[in-house]
């Protein structure tokens, strides 16, 4: 059985994640960009700085997902080891590229500082990448396209430099590759009814329309206060009638909430991404 062509797998570097000193915002921030880019996220997992575990993961990744996104570890550091990692799964040198190492120049260059030996390290990638810009920060990302169609990307770890690196130079790469179908998610909220009460409901409408995922969120206590956020997301080939199909699943739920003695919220639909 071949590698699924619309898998996505998010890989998180960094032993601060490990070790529960950061929040792993950037995970749940790609995960759904690239649910609404029209590909599947199949994995999202996270790894220490250590050049093995990349390396295993990343191989691992590329077995089940066309595209592997990892952030974090493409620093000075010493345990900034990422891209060595990246290059050791797919058996390419690790090299300086002169675009990156221009990138890495000109940022240091205008806080007048001069290009160290850790910050040229910045600009070694795989042979092959291509240097993605830094908008926000000093080290460059790398996008490697293989032989066989997989795509593996790095970008930094700095939140505010991995949003900006993905949606001004990854989204536009990723989305010549990406699947035709389109995602579309509407919600409603329910009162009044046990989320257990509501799941045989939920139920029965996922398994009648099979382009939705339907998942309830309790934002109340189960009995003495039950709050529901039914969230509806469904696909199809235009951004239309992805919208009809979530809204059509929605309004389902809301009809099932009162048949139980509930009340519902307007049906409300958010923009992709």
């Amino acid at each position: 059985m071949g590698r699924p062509e619309d898998a996505a797998w998010i890989i998180s570097v960094g032993n601060e994640i490990l070790v529960g000193r950061i929040v792993n915002t950037n995970a749940a921030y790609l995960a759904r960009r690239l649910t609404f880019l029209g590909f599947r996220v199949v994995r999202i997992t996270t790894v220490p700085d250590d050049v093995d575990e990349i390396a295993g993961e990343v191989r691992g990744a590329l077995g089940r997902a066309r595209v592997v996104l990892t952030t974090g570890g493409l620093g000075p550091t010493y345990d900034d080891v990422t891209l060595e990692g990246v290059a050791r799964a797919v058996f390419r040198r690790l090299t300086i590229n002169r675009d990156a190492l221009e990138m890495v120049k000109r940022f240091y260059e205008s806080k007048g500082l001069e290009l160290t030996d850790e910050r040229v390290k910045m600009a070694m990638l795989p042979e092959g990448a291509e240097a993605l810009p830094n908008p926000v920060g000093a080290a460059p990302g790398s996008y490697l396209e293989l032989p066989d169609g997989g795509v593996v990307v790095s970008m930094p770890g700095v939140p505010a430099e991995m949003k900006a690196m993905f949606e001004e130079h990854v989204v536009p790469r990723l989305s010549r590759i990406a699947p035709p179908r389109r995602l579309a998610e509407c919600y409603v909220v329910v009162r009044g009814v046990p989320e257990s009460s509501l799941a045989p409901a939920l139920e029965e409408i996922a398994r009648r329309h099979p382009r939705a995922y339907v998942k309830s969120h309790p934002k109340g206590h189960e009995l003495r206060e039950p709050v529901l956020e039914v969230r509806v997301l469904a696909s199809a080939d235009s951004l239309d009638e992805a919208r009809r199909e979530a809204e059509e699943v929605a309004r389902l739920v809301a009809g099932e909430a009162a048949k139980l003695g509930g009340t519902a919220g307007e049906v409300s639909c958010e923009e992709a991404g």
